[in-house]
């Protein structure tokens, strides 16, 4: 238990740093034999503070309760 509390504690202090993550998609617009077009677009997913939060103290709390 210890183990996933400290991953907890590292993922929502890393979530509540960036606040979200962004990552790059790829998307075909024309594909005429060939001739193929494609354009990038960046989508963001935002992860809410609260969640990050929750998770930092869902962390500490089983940090805490391995130790007994």
């Amino acid at each position: 238990m210890r183990i996933l509390g400290v991953i907890l504690i590292v993922l929502g202090a890393v979530a509540l740093a960036y606040k979200g993550f962004t990552y790059e998609k790829e998307e075909k617009i024309v594909d005429l034999g060939p001739i193929q077009a494609t354009a990038k677009h960046q989508e963001t997913i935002p992860i809410p503070p609260w969640a990050a939060g929750a998770g930092l103290a869902v962390g500490i709390v089983l940090v805490i309760a391995s130790r007994k």
